[in-house]
């Protein structure tokens, strides 16, 4: 069994027209016994800008809080947001700089570009190799299961309601197909002058 399936998890980031979606599951376990049904895989980085770690739970939260503190560097150097695609190169850097020794982790990105709101996702192995496709990217223990929803449901330009309908089912789909995640998801529809987080009750066996 792989570290990176331990603690299970399952997270989608979607492309809409000048919107993106990204979500996950609430699972915390080991391996088959569940935990907790309310931990956060999903953390804010800006205004517009989220990423998401699957993986190793410990190295969940150690991620979240080195790339917090990097984060805070650049904007008091930069005086500026950061640009999506550069924080997924921070994020790259970080898994890099570990790759004898990695943090299992397998990052999703997903956000809009500050000045003109184009939608970005992108995600990275554990040693910080970046995807950046033009329609979504998964990530967890049910990615093959996730590739098959979203490529059966997504389709160019959705709508900010669209997106919510098409990325909720896939993940819903997905994780009742896996037994290492599931149990509740949280759902974040980003857009350019709001941000909107939905809950999604899913099966709880």
């Amino acid at each position: 069994m792989s570290i990176l399936a331990y603690n299970g998890g399952a997270i989608i980031a979607m492309k809409g027209k000048n919107c993106v979606a990204i979500a996950s599951d609430k699972r915390f376990g080991i391996q088959a016994q569940t935990l907790s049904c309310n931990f956060d895989k999903i953390f804010e980085m800006g205004p517009h800008l989220y990423i998401a770690l699957p993986g190793l739970a410990t190295d969940t939260q150690t991620v979240q809080q080195k790339l917090k503190f990097r984060l805070n560097l650049y904007e008091l150097r930069e005086n500026r947001r950061i640009h999506p695609k550069a924080f997924a190169s921070m994020v790259s850097n970080l898994l890099y700089e570990r790759r004898f020794g990695p943090f299992f982790v397998e990052p999703v990105i997903a956000g809009l570009d500050p000045k003109t709101f184009e939608p970005f996702v992108c995600n990275l192995d554990l040693i910080g190799c970046p995807n950046i496709p033009e329609d979504f990217v998964v990530g967890g223990t049910c990615s093959e299961q996730l590739y098959g929803m979203c490529e059966a449901l997504w389709k160019p330009d959705l709508l900010p309601d669209e997106l919510f309908e098409t990325i909720s089912q896939a993940l819903l789909n997905a994780v009742d197909r896996d037994a290492m995640s599931g149990w509740g998801a949280r759902v974040y529809i980003i857009e350019k002058d709001k941000i909107v987080v939905k809950e999604l009750k899913t099966r709880m066996d």
